[in-house]
């Protein structure tokens, strides 16, 4: 007896697989010759289009990043080694885009691409062609783009492929630097910049001309150098100022009286009269170079300032000269003067004196106006400092900016001005060549086709093993659809090798009545070995092993063969387990037919035509145990009909009969199992209940009824598989002796 499946087993195993593929070969033959005929008739009848391959090499992709606040575009750059295959795969989503398909079919006119598609200019069909030929492939391990374009005109092949590298180059830019959306940004920011720019000039024009100034750093450093000049003056005037009151004041003190003095004049050192006179002589020489400088400069002019300073030095000079020699005030050149002329002179030296200093103290006036003048500017410039300087700043930002902005518009015109042609990162390996026919796409197509045959084979025959054909076919289904223990698979013989003497020699020939002295003993004779011997044998020895395993030793063993149709082997599987019984030698053997219906013979393989007595006339005869035929074949006969109307009372009364018998195995050819037949009543008074399913015929769902109607009555059930289908070569298998189903 086998076991029952593991639940825990796989499903599928490599037995099921060569079953499947064995068991319909010739429907998957059939389909995989229809497959190749189908296939050689594509190939045959369908000509190659045309193609053409251009290889670009990506070095690495810039993307641009967006402006910075300086306007400057902000770049990175993306090797294919770094991520590269998002990288490439973002370079395949731009070449296969519609908007690329669509520009190149607008280039080169949609007309001539419809040629050969029954004309028209439909553009988006003429783009829906282009992309349906297009075929773009990263090769393994690098950052080679094969772009190759199919089509069945020759004429449109290279200048499409042409368009799409020429469009997908364009297109690489615009996206990944954005180029137009650049410009745009650019020229818009450069304008409102140059706007601005030219309102914040006008502003700031305005509050130069309320503070009346240009700049007021310069204005500020006039104003700090005009009060410092004015200072510097000031004090120099009134130094002079002070000088000259002190000569006057000299000159008044010693004015000489008009009489006539004869006495000798007194004069200074001639060596202080040299230095006076040099000191006049400087001074005229400074104030007429003074006079040269003011013509050129103004008074603010380092040169005429230092001239100043040295003309208020020397008259500081002079004065103190003549401070400390005052006969240099009464002095004079000529040599004859009198005493009248010397009051006179004193006198119009006096008269200049007073001059000079009515001027000077004018001139100090003027400054000191001046001097306020010029601290009320400054005081006035303070208010108007600050609007002024922060116009400023905002003319230098706006400037700055304008000019940045400018100039990255300038580089981002420039480089759409060099075109598509001139990137860098992206070179043309291999530019779109001639057109040539390519085979791969019928090739590709016809093996399909032929594979698909096998598919079709394959499939069908899964269609049918698994969903269409729901009968027993196979060991794995009983212990899986059924539940129950199988004791034996017997494949399926030829006609040529079943022999219709089943029984042989030990078949002991009982008649209705006493038999009479012709026929008392007869015995069947014995033709030949049967070649489902050895299954029987099988079949007797795992029978044995089962009641051995659950400590049955009573006698007899009562054991019932019944099926699930017509001709699925009941009654020669019977009789082979009866006479392979037989030949243990260790009892006697009974074989009830329970088939016969009323006043029919026990069938032709029991007793060769003779006539066959009923259970109760051979249980009422005396058997030897040890006689030398081991084997009886008895039928139900003429209490068919009381059997069937009397069940279960009238086998309850059998049964004590059997036990006491002399027969260690009484085997029961039962009818098949069904709701009226009497082997489901029977089967709960049976040891065991052999039920034969026919493979390939019985239904699963049939034999699941019959179990469950058996497991009802209690009875112990195992399975016999009758007339299994050997598909799977010997070869392919290890266990062959445990895949007899296979």
């Amino acid at each position: 007896m086998e076991n029952v499946t593991d639940p825990s087993a796989p499903k599928l195993q490599l037995g099921d697989i060569y079953y499947l593929l064995f068991r319909h070969k010739w429907k998957i033959i059939l389909c995989i010759l229809a497959g190749l005929a189908a296939a050689a008739a594509y190939y045959r009848l369908n000509s190659p289009p045309y193609s053409s391959t251009a290889k670009l090499f990506v070095r690495y992709v810039t993307e641009s990043q967006g402006l910075s606040s300086t306007g400057e575009e902000e770049l990175r750059t993306k090797t294919p080694g770094q991520r590269g295959d998002t990288t490439l795969a973002s370079e395949v989503a731009i070449i296969t885009s519609l908007n690329v398909a669509k520009q190149a079919a607008m280039n080169i006119g949609p007309e001539k691409i419809l040629a050969g598609f029954g004309g028209g200019n439909d553009l988006n069909r003429a783009a829906g062609i282009i992309r349906g030929g297009l075929v773009v492939e990263i090769a393994k391990n690098s950052a080679v783009v094969n772009i190759t374009f199919t089509n069945r005109d020759q004429a449109i092949v290279q200048p499409v492929l042409t368009e799409i590298v020429a469009q997908y180059l364009k297109r690489h830019v615009e996206i990944h630097r954005g180029s137009g959306m650049v410009d745009t940004f650019l020229t818009q920011q450069t304008d409102q910049l140059r706007a601005r720019l030219a309102q914040t000039e006008e502003d700031l024009r305005i509050a130069r001309a309320k503070a009346g100034v240009i700049s007021p750093e310069e204005a500020k450093q006039y104003f700090a150098e005009t009060l410092s000049r004015l200072k510097q003056e000031i004090f120099n005037a009134q130094a002079l100022q002070a000088e000259h009151s002190a000569i006057l004041q000299e000159l008044t003190k010693n004015k000489p009286t008009t009489a006539v003095d004869e006495s000798p004049v007194e004069k200074p050192s001639p060596e202080v009269i040299q230095a006076h006179q040099d000191l006049i002589a400087r001074i005229d020489a400074l104030r007429k170079r003074e006079q040269e400088l003011l013509v050129q400069y103004t008074a603010e002019n380092p040169q005429v300032v230092d001239i100043r300073t040295s003309l208020t030095d020397a008259y500081s000079r002079k004065a103190k000269l003549e401070l400390d020699n005052p006969l240099l005030a009464s002095y004079h050149t000529p040599t004859t003067n009198t005493g009248n002329d010397r009051a006179a002179l004193t006198q119009n030296r006096i008269a200049d004196e007073m001059s000079l200093l009515a001027a000077n103290e004018a001139k100090m006036k003027t400054l000191n106006q001046q001097l306020e003048q010029v601290k009320a500017e400054a005081s006035s410039l303070d208010q108007y400092e600050a609007p002024i300087l922060e116009l400023q700043r905002r003319k230098m930002l706006d400037e700055k900016n304008y000019l940045e902005y400018s100039a990255s518009l300038a580089k981002s015109r420039s480089i759409e001005a060099l075109g598509a042609d001139q990137i860098s990162n992206i070179s043309q390996i291999q530019t779109p060549p001639p057109p040539t026919r390519d085979w791969t796409a019928i090739t590709k197509i016809a093996a399909g086709i032929a594979v698909s045959g096998f598919v079709l084979g394959l499939a069908w025959a899964i269609l049918i093993e698994y969903f269409f054909d729901r009968s027993v076919r196979r060991s794995n289904d009983v212990e899986q659809a059924l539940k129950l223990p199988l004791f034996l698979s017997i494949p399926k013989q030829p006609k040529s090798k079943l022999r219709p003497e089943f029984l042989g020699n030990q078949v002991k020939a009982l008649t209705d009545s006493e038999p009479s002295d012709s026929t008392k003993g007869a015995i069947v004779p014995y033709e030949a070995a049967n070649a489902l011997d050895p299954y029987f044998e099988t079949l007797r020895d795992r029978l044995i092993a089962y009641f051995e395993s659950i400590n049955l030793r009573h006698s007899p063993k009562l054991i019932a063969v019944t099926g699930l149709g017509k001709e699925s082997g009941v009654t020669m599987t019977a009789a082979g387990l009866a006479r392979s019984l037989s030949e243990t030698g260790e009892g006697n053997v009974l074989l009830v037919d329970m088939t016969q219906k009323k006043g029919e013979r026990t069938a032709m393989p029991y007793s060769q035509g003779k006539a066959t007595t009923d259970i109760d006339h051979i249980l009422a005869s005396q058997i030897s145990r040890t006689g030398e035929n081991k084997l009886f074949v008895v039928s139900e006969g003429t209490s068919s009909e009381k059997l069937s109307r009397q069940l279960p009372q009238r086998f309850n009364q059998l049964v004590p009969k059997l036990k006491a018998s002399n027969f260690d195995y009484i085997i029961f050819d039962m009818p098949p199992v069904s709701q009226i037949s009497i082997t489901a009543r029977l089967a709960s008074s049976m040891d065991m209940v052999l039920m034969l399913i026919e493979s390939e015929k019985t239904d699963k769902e049939t034999a699941q009824r019959a179990a469950a109607l058996l497991s009802k009555a209690n009875a112990n059930v195992g399975v016999v598989l009758n007339k299994t289908k050997t598909y799977v070569p010997g070869g392919f298998l290890k266990d062959r002796e445990f895949s007899l189903d296979c």
